[in-house]
């Protein structure tokens, strides 16, 4: 029996991936409850497809996937629950179980698939979560902290400004800060004898909720003026957002493209919404949040060069759409939108493009499109598309 077979016969939802964690097969089942069809998702990372999360938020999908991770070591992967997206937006409560495969039968063409996942409705289950290792933060949209195999309900902690001061820390990891700035963060109206005792107790408090589940490396150090945070202690997806884009731009560098764009990927899977979004007004971590949000966004322009140098038009059409959906006034994405839908023989498409790019920029910023945008609308309006050129981080 091949993989066709077994997706066929499946009861459940099932797809088939490569090693690359790519789709190669999806059955009428995992159609029905997600709502993609086969063509829809073939060649996507089931990560970008199920993006998987445990009952507070915490993704499951991404770079270090448990998932990934057994698959790597051709060993099973199953959940008891979590919740995967539906294609229009509903969360699904689902669980998960896969079957490393040694078949040659190909659903696909072109792809070997390695392994079978099964997803099975849960829907109105009790959540259990299975994320081993060190303590894991989690800073892009909700904020969440895993820790020892348990996600952690941080927004139960009887002390608010613990978890404020928690991320405060890790927006400053590794870097000393000041008692004097923590005691104005958390406590502004307060004197400086009231803050320096509310400080002492909220980190002895923070401190406890680490030991409390068998956390023994320090998470927070005291210096001689303040406080930072262990950066050795703990992963935080932010940081190694960072790490992923500085590995990609090296192997971009080296024009070993395949594997720039899967370091690109990996770090737009961890980007699940702006950094520490509940904390939307607080001036400590705007600075960070907005570097967080460009680098996103210059990763979506570099995915998108690469796709246009290999002439990959329908690969870069999708990450410029994305890139519009989080930054709609973004001209170069729009450019290089319309150019690459005018390469594909989507003209029409293009020129619509061209008036959403136009409505866009003067209902946002009040100004019309640049002129090599208009000079490419007149190029597509008089057939004549030019080659694709790569987004720029301004207008």
């Amino acid at each position: 029996m091949n993989v066709c077979d077994l997706l066929d016969r499946a009861s459940d939802a099932a797809l088939a991936v490569d090693t690359n964690l790519k789709i190669t097969g999806w059955n009428q089942g995992a159609e029905s409850l997600l709502g993609y069809s086969a063509e829809a998702v073939s060649g996507m990372r089931c990560g970008e497809v199920l993006q998987a999360i445990l009952p507070n938020g915490t993704p499951l999908c991404g770079p270090l996937c448990t998932g990934g991770l057994c698959l790597s070591r051709s060993e099973p992967f199953s959940i008891d629950l979590c919740r995967a997206r539906h294609r229009d937006g509903h969360w699904v409560t689902v669980s998960i179980s896969s079957i490393v495969t040694r078949f040659c039968g190909n659903p696909l063409p072109g792809c070997q698939p390695v392994a079978i996942f099964f997803l099975h409705n849960a829907a109105g289950a009790q959540c259990a979560q299975s994320i081993n290792g060190m303590p894991r933060l989690f800073t892009f949209g909700q904020f969440g902290l895993v820790i020892n195999n348990r996600v952690v309900a941080v927004e139960n902690w009887a002390r608010r400004q613990a978890l404020t001061l928690l991320k405060y820390l890790l927006t400053y990891r590794g870097t000393e800060v000041h008692r004097e700035r923590l005691m104005d963060c958390l406590w502004p109206d307060a004197n400086q004898s009231q803050s320096r005792g509310r400080l002492k107790v909220t980190v002895y408090f923070l401190r406890n909720q680490f030991r409390e589940v068998g956390v023994r490396d320090p998470i927070v150090a005291t210096t001689n003026a303040g406080y930072l945070l262990n950066r050795g202690a703990v992963w935080l997806d932010s940081e190694y957002f960072d790490q992923l884009i500085r590995e990609g731009a090296v192997l971009q560098g080296r024009r070993r493209w395949q594997e720039a764009l899967r370091c690109y990927q990996d770090a737009c899977l961890l980007y699940r919404g702006d950094y520490l979004q509940e904390d939307l007004y607080a001036d400590w971590c705007a600075e960070e949040r907005e570097r967080l949000r460009e680098t996103h966004l210059d990763v979506l322009a570099r995915m998108a060069c690469i796709y246009t140098e290999h002439e990959q038009y329908a690969e870069a059409v999708y990450v410029c759409r994305k890139a519009l959906a989080h930054e709609p006034c973004r001209e170069g994405f729009h450019r290089t939108l319309m150019s690459c839908l005018a390469q594909l023989g989507r003209a029409d498409e293009a020129l619509a493009q061209y008036r959403r790019c136009q409505s866009v920029l003067a209902r946002e910023i009040g100004v019309g499109p640049m002129p090599e945008t208009e000079r490419l609308y007149r190029h597509i309006l008089a057939g004549n598309a030019l080659l694709p050129s790569p987004p720029v981080m301004h207008r």
